[in-house]
């Protein structure tokens, strides 16, 4: 039996979208997961994203299989997808209103809005910073991880560490394009110090006000944007001194903005969430 679905960008990071409020449980497994993602014989994606219903304090939830069948707690461009995609099955695509929707996710409830021109902002919540929150065993458990030591690679990195829900690894560098992604990515995400493994963010300052960033994602490997990871890079630059606490982004698939808000400490993401194609399989 053929399932529809709709294939969704963020700045270039993609997913499928799939319709699945008529049951709890995804309606692929995750090796199905695997084989529509592929980029040769199947749909291709970065990871593929369910729609399900909601619960108490939610109007939907969201659950992610990545393109190797792991299941990430969340995905800032995946829930701009789902926003833009949800405000489609509810017929309200184009309102003239900002739009806003609860979803329930692996890192608790996230709340995304769109606005009339089509930008999504997404409330992120509070950015969780001690090791036994990342997690991470390279410091005590309740300590921060900032500009702390870490072997990879035969090198010695200074390394940040955040979670937006999901863990990431933070390291400044010069030139961000000299990085050999490919190989340093892996190494991150298996060291023995990251128990869940962890996304990897390399970002170049450029100024106060705007980071150059390139990611290797837990479970999906080099991908054109990451949004928890542009949310995670400015936090870890305003813990380091390195940037305000509202910046630009500039990622391979295009510019995320980023603010950690000096009031309630949320951190607020906005960027486009972009309709490719619709078909089924």
């Amino acid at each position: 039996m053929a399932i529809p679905f709709a294939k969704y960008h963020g700045l270039g990071n993609d997913f499928i979208l799939i319709d699945n409020r008529h049951s709890p449980e995804p309606s692929l497994t995750p090796a199905q997961a695997i084989e529509w993602c592929d980029r040769h014989f199947g749909i291709g994606a970065d990871g593929v994203i369910f729609a399900l219903p909601g619960q108490i304090d939610s109007d939907y939830t969201m659950r992610i299989f990545n393109s190797d069948g792991s299941e990430p707690e969340m995905c800032g461009n995946g829930i701009r997808c789902l926003a833009q995609f949800l405000s489609t099955l509810e017929g309200k695509q184009g309102n003239v209103q900002v739009l806003s929707y609860r979803i329930q996710t692996l890192a608790g409830v996230i709340i995304p809005q769109i606005h009339p021109q089509g930008q999504v902002t997404v409330d992120m919540g509070t950015p969780r910073l001690l090791a036994a929150e990342i997690p991470t065993t390279l410091v005590a458990a309740d300590q921060k991880v900032t500009d702390q030591p870490l072997q990879v690679a035969d090198q010695i990195w200074q390394v940040t560490c955040v979670s937006m829900g999901n863990p990431h690894c933070i390291v400044f560098v010069d030139d961000v394009a000299a990085i050999p992604l490919e190989i340093l990515g892996p190494e991150f995400e298996h060291h023995p110090v990251f128990p869940q493994r962890t996304n990897m963010e390399f970002i170049q300052v450029v100024g106060l006000d705007l980071l150059k960033m390139r990611v290797w994602e837990r479970g999906a490997g080099v991908t054109l944007a990451c949004g928890t990871g542009a949310c995670a890079a400015v936090v870890a630059a305003v813990l380091t001194g390195r940037c305000d606490r509202r910046a630009t982004v500039e990622l391979p698939g295009g510019s995320l903005e980023i603010e950690w808000s000096l009031a309630d400490q949320h951190v607020y993401m906005t960027g486009p969430a972009q309709l490719v194609f619709t078909g089924e399989r």
